[in-house]
Parts: C-alpha cells; sequence; structure tokens
C-alpha cells in the first residue's frame, strides 16, 4: 500500500508544485508512514492539496463538517469575493480548517501599499500563479488573507482594510476584534445588524 501512495504522491507533485504532496515526493524519507492508517492520511493530505488547489472545497472531499463557519461579530461567515476567487478553497469565502496553515481568514480590500509590504515580507501577491489557481492581485481586489501577515501589516501601518462580516472567527486567536473593528470598512453596518 505504501508504494502505491508514494506513487500517488510522486503523481500529484507533478500537478501541485509547492504542495505537500511535492515535499512527501522528494523527501520520501521524511515522511514515511509507520502504518497503513498514517498512508491514507498522507495520501489523504497530499489529494487535499491538490483538489484544494484546484477550488475543491474541503466539505466536497470530506474534510470538514457541513457546518455554517462563524465571523467574528458571531454571525454567518459571508462571501469574501468570487472574482477573482478567494478563500483557500478557492470558494469565496474565508473558511479555514486543519489544512489551511496559513489561516486566510482576514477578509481584505488590498492596497498597493499593502501588496508591496508583502512582497517584501517574501509573499509576491501580485503575480499570478495559474497552477494554484491565483490570478495575482491588484488594488481594490477583496481577497482572504492570512491572519498573521494581517496583523504583521498593522504593526508596520500597512494594513489593509477589511470586511467583519467576511473575516473568519479563527482571525481573533491573532489580532483582537478592536483591531479589526479599526480598520472595518462594514463597521457601521456591522454595529446596526
Amino acid at each position: 500500500m505504501f508504494a502505491k501512495t508514494q506513487r500517488q504522491a510522486a503523481h500529484l507533485a507533478n500537478k501541485a508544485p509547492g504542495s505537500v504532496s511535492r515535499i512527501a515526493a522528494a523527501h520520501p524519507s521524511r515522511v514515511r508512514p509507520a502504518s497503513a492508517w498514517s498512508s491514507h492520511l498522507l495520501f489523504a493530505l497530499c489529494q487535499a492539496s491538490y483538489l484544494g488547489s484546484r477550488g475543491v472545497t474541503a466539505q466536497a472531499m470530506g474534510t470538514q463538517a457541513p457546518t455554517q463557519p462563524t465571523n467574528v461579530l458571531g454571525g454567518p461567515l459571508e462571501c469574501c469575493c468570487t472574482s477573482p476567487v478567494t478563500g483557500f478553497y478557492r470558494d469565496g469565502y474565508c473558511r479555514t480548517d486543519m489544512l489551511d496553515h496559513g489561516r486566510h481568514v482576514v477578509c481584505a480590500r488590498v492596497t498597493q501599499q499593502f501588496l508591496e509590504f508583502s512582497k517584501s515580507r517574501g509573499n509576491d501577491l501580485m503575480t499570478p500563479a495559474p497552477w494554484a489557481s491565483f490570478p495575482g492581485l491588484k488594488d481594490g481586489d477583496k481577497w482572504c488573507l492570512c491572519a498573521s501577515r494581517w496583523k504583521e501589516a498593522v504593526e508596520a501601518g500597512v494594513a489593509p482594510p477589511l470586511y467583519l462580516k467576511a473575516t473568519h472567527k479563527k482571525a481573533l486567536e491573532y489580532v483582537t476584534l478592536d483591531m479589526l473593528k479599526a480598520h472595518a470598512l462594514d463597521a457601521e453596518e456591522a454595529a446596526t445588524a
């Protein structure tokens, strides 16, 4: 079973560069499973990485319970953007689960200043990456940002404005609600809801 999983991981690595599957295929000794169960887990992670990069949702893959995600205000998570399609699972929402190590949970309207800041930190959000279903961003686009990068931007004074109703509650593990409200484009609307 492990050999089959290794071949499948290698196949997925060619389809999704930069993913968990590439690491698994390149360094099998580092991820060699100790049991049949862990080889299934490795395959599931590789498959999830590949499918996630193709816009398949976690719920469709069976890795997420069919529950309604919650925003930072305690209400249902609203769609962030579908043009360009954002979210870790490319479904328009800043949803997250165990596969999203970057916690892409802050729905922001990016600014040129933020895009340049992010590029200076090693994450070029302006250059398209078609293999990851990433169109490249420009000033004014809405995008699900990593909570830790948004916090860095706050500290550097270049945080882009955001939408509270479309920002996942997991953002509160990184920043306070007051920090989010200070940069919110929908603060008045959220206060009356």
